[in-house]
């Protein structure tokens, strides 16, 4: 079923031809699309502002709340699409992980996960655990109309970092120290995350969602054997849980520039590409097939605007041989960006691949 078509005999969403999905299907567009990871909220003055006093958790569990700073972006900068606001670590509270997102610090986990008694904690996710979330979806489609919200959840991987270190972590010791020492119970461990992973995108999709995105935010710290051997499996799981959808799948890591291979084979659509390797050589090594996204350094955004301008270009000069290309950063947007600059960017790339 091709994406955001509906089952035979309905009529293609609202959301079907626009340039994102397009350009995820592989199909001409009238200008390259743009939009940025960690858009909603962040860098932006009004995001701050309706989120003040508000815990991070808490505020992704008001669905009214949620709406608004996931169309803030879409508002200012004319973004090809929106990203639903929300942490990875939503469906692991919502399933009673007692966990905490602290300022300045991150994901925190009171009783790290490291033993197989440990498993029992994490119990399948179902829909009535996370009812905010269809909420908010349904309210952010109606407001959207033609411009595609991207669901994300983390990566199993990535969710096991957290979940075994208890926080975040530069350097995995007790990650690894388990993948190494008890592959039977990483392996049971990833297996539980993956379901718990899958349901949370399937929540997204069932409630609008036009696309989804797996995010594995630390699965750069692994060689390429390892991430086959004892990563790949789950990732290809989840991806394999939601193809029935139809809707584009998006896998993105950070650092990940000697992943890029099997980061593809575990069965995206589009694969995102940190900005350490250039577009046209991550084509080289994902292979036919695919299209990507990405990957300006977020850091040149606080340079001129017309070293930014140069920057993009050498970016859309790789990737013009792409199959597709979603233009966006090749991670998520620094907290003190200015946001005129993003606003800039956006207008820049529109302007220079208009067809």
């Amino acid at each position: 079923m091709s994406a955001n078509q509906g089952p035979a005999g309905q009529q293609p969403t609202a959301t079907y031809d626009s340039a994102f999905l397009r350009a995820c299907r592989r199909e001409p567009v009238p200008h390259t699309p743009v939009w940025f990871m960690r858009q909603a909220g962040r860098s932006l003055p009004e995001y701050l502002k309706v989120r003040e006093g508000i815990p991070m958790l808490e505020s992704c569990m008001r669905p009214e709340l949620v709406t608004e700073i996931t169309l803030q972006p879409v508002r200012r900068h004319g973004v090809d699409a929106a990203i639903y606001f929300s942490d990875i670590v939503v469906p692991l509270k919502a399933i009673g992980i007692d966990l905490d997102i602290k300022p300045g610090v991150g994901p925190v986990v009171e009783n790290p996960i490291r033993t197989r008694a440990d498993l029992d904690r994490l119990r399948e996710l179902t829909p009535e655990d996370v009812t905010y979330v269809s909420e908010a979806i349904g309210l952010l489609t109606r407001e959207l109309g033609g411009t595609p919200l991207i669901g994300f959840a983390g990566a199993p991987f990535t969710l096991a970092s957290y979940l075994v270190e208890g926080g975040p972590s530069r350097n995995h010791e007790h990650t690894k120290a388990l993948m190494y020492g008890d592959p039977q119970l990483w392996a049971d461990l990833l297996d539980r995350l993956s379901g718990i992973t899958a349901a949370f995108l399937k929540v997204q999709i069932e409630a609008g969602a036009s696309a989804v995105q797996l995010f594995d935010s630390w699965v750069g710290a692994l060689s390429p054997a390892d991430y086959r051997r004892s990563v790949l499996p789950a990732s290809r799981k989840v991806f394999d849980a939601v193809a029935g959808y139809g809707v584009p799948r998006i896998h993105f890591g950070v650092g990940t520039g000697e992943l890029l291979g099997p980061m593809g084979e575990a069965g995206a659509d589009v694969v995102g590409v940190d900005w350490r390797v250039p577009m046209d050589e991550a084509a080289r090594r994902v292979g036919p097939g695919k299209a990507l996204q990405g990957n300006l350094d977020p850091a040149v955004l606080f340079s001129t605007p017309q070293a930014v301008e140069a920057k993009a270009a050498e970016v859309l000069e790789a990737a013009a041989g792409l199959e597709g290309h979603v233009f966006n950063l090749g991670h998520g947007v620094l907290p003190t960006t200015d946001p005129d600059a993003l606003t800039r960017l956006v207008e820049y790339v529109h302007t220079r691949t208009a067809r």
